[in-house]
């Protein structure tokens, strides 16, 4: 069984200033080259990928394998019962829109669970879901393309099989599938859809890339570019000029919420999706489980009777205790208490989190904010869906950069965050690392580096 500290320390004692040099030089040319940034900031600062042995990512997916069947038979039953998908506490616009019928049979042919893991002793944590809009898969094979070409792994890999876990065509795989059960017959013609003023953008130009290499028209467009008109969908080139392209399925980039905020049930996208004159992925339904409130209503003693009891095994090992922040008692550790003043008077062990938001916005750290900050965060959560989680371990790992000439190592935490193909099963992971409580790139900080599966020769 391979040892995966002692991978890491070879690692480190293979990666001299010399080899150290040579590899930053070429991480920063080459995501310069291949425009690999989050905004203005590069996404990658450390000179090694994540490295998980071949049984520890084996545990990954079967715990994604454990869960989603609960997750799923969740959605379900919200779709045919409204008076149960009130528990998911979503906007009256969202009730429009989930309400449709479902297109294909995944609400979410391409997801992504974040989570804490702790290899010494396998405790994992799952604590959102990103049923909606699953980014990074093409910035991780990039970066994966880079880390295999640096001097350093030239060395590692004579004494270490190293396997990528590739993950854009997965996402090839998800449009078509989800295209031929929409009841696609003709080739696909992609439309990238997100604003053009995203950070993430750069991720969109590789994707747009990549379909095309695989030999399909594409197109990258702003909602604000986009027509609806004679019964057919056309999506206009969010840079540059050019004819628009009458697409078929739109990879949808584009956050749920933000399309409606900017325009309306109205707009040209809900009403081609609407009128079944192009295929969306990933459909409005996803709404359902993204909300994270999907994570209280599956670990809610109220709701413990809908699953088996391997489910109920699997969400007890993998869920953290979450629960709506509501004026309610409930059970915390088989014992009954009154929510609010239990998570008042316990703030260092919970996490308050809006149910709708992204990249951080409005979580609130108990452990970071004083009771006065705590008492005035839950006071607003009543006021708005909001959840509130136990705290879970965050692990941390050894990562070198060069600075100043030299190698540094510094501890930085990580998450872990394998990718879901049609709700089932997992294939490739995203790691963020930071040094800042919150790990996520968009709240601002800390780099993303890809996962690579390793096993000594």
């Amino acid at each position: 069984m391979t040892d995966l500290n002692r991978a890491i320390a070879l690692y480190h004692d293979l990666l001299d200033d010399e080899t150290a040099r040579a590899s930053h030089e070429l991480l920063e040319e080459q995501q310069q080259r291949r425009g690999l940034f989050f905004g203005a900031r590069p996404l990658c600062t450390v000179l090694r990928p994540r490295f998980l042995t071949h049984e520890q990512y084996r545990f990954l997916q079967r715990a994604i394998g454990a869960v989603m069947p609960a997750f799923a038979k969740l959605h379900a039953i919200a779709l045919r019962d409204a008076q149960f998908r009130a528990q998911f506490m979503l906007a009256d616009w969202e009730e429009k829109l989930v309400t449709m019928p479902m297109p294909y049979r995944a609400s979410s042919p391409m997801a992504r669970m974040d989570a804490f893991f702790v290899p010494q002793t396998n405790e994992l944590k799952f604590t959102e879901y990103n049923a909606e809009t699953p980014a990074g898969n093409s910035y991780n094979d990039a970066l994966g393309d880079i880390m295999f070409g640096s001097p350093i792994m030239r060395k590692f890999e004579r004494r270490y099989e190293v396997r990528p876990l590739p993950g854009k065509h997965h996402v090839l795989h998800a449009l078509n599938e989800s295209y031929r059960q929409w009841g696609g017959r003709e080739r696909m013609r992609i439309c990238i859809l997100d604003w053009k003023d995203v950070p993430t953008y750069s991720e969109f130009v590789q994707f747009d890339r990549y379909f095309k290499e695989q030999g399909y028209e594409c197109v990258i467009a702003d909602p604000r570019e986009c027509e609806y008109r004679d019964g057919k969908f056309y999506a206009y080139p969010a840079h540059g000029s050019g004819p628009p392209l009458q697409a078929n399925v739109i990879y949808k980039r584009v956050l749920i919420t933000e399309l409606i905020k900017r325009g309306g049930l109205d707009h040209p996208v809900v009403r081609a999706v609407k009128d079944h004159a192009v295929c969306m992925v990933n459909p409005f339904h996803c709404k359902i489980l993204h909300r994270k409130t999907s994570f209280a209503v599956i670990s809610d003693e109220a709701n413990r009777e809908l699953f088996s009891e391997d489910e109920a095994q699997a969400i007890e090992q993998f869920i953290p205790w979450t629960r709506r922040v509501a004026e309610r008692f409930t059970v915390y550790r088989g014992r009954r208490v009154d929510l609010l003043p239990w998570i008042a008077q316990n703030r260092e062990q919970f996490v308050l989190k809006p149910a709708d938001e992204y990249g951080g916005k409005g979580i609130v750290l108990g452990w970071t904010v004083t009771p006065d900050e705590w008492n005035q965060a839950l006071s607003a959560a009543l006021n708005a869906p909001t959840i509130v989680q136990q705290r879970v371990t965050v692990p941390s790992e050894p990562y070198p950069s060069f600075a100043d000439g030299h190698v540094q190592v510094t501890d930085r935490m990580l998450d872990t965050n394998p990718y879901i193909w049609y709700g089932e099963y997992a294939s490739s992971c995203l790691t963020r690392l930071s040094t800042a409580a919150l790990l996520n790139v968009t709240a601002g900080g800390g780099s993303t580096v890809p996962t690579f599966v390793i096993e000594e020769r």
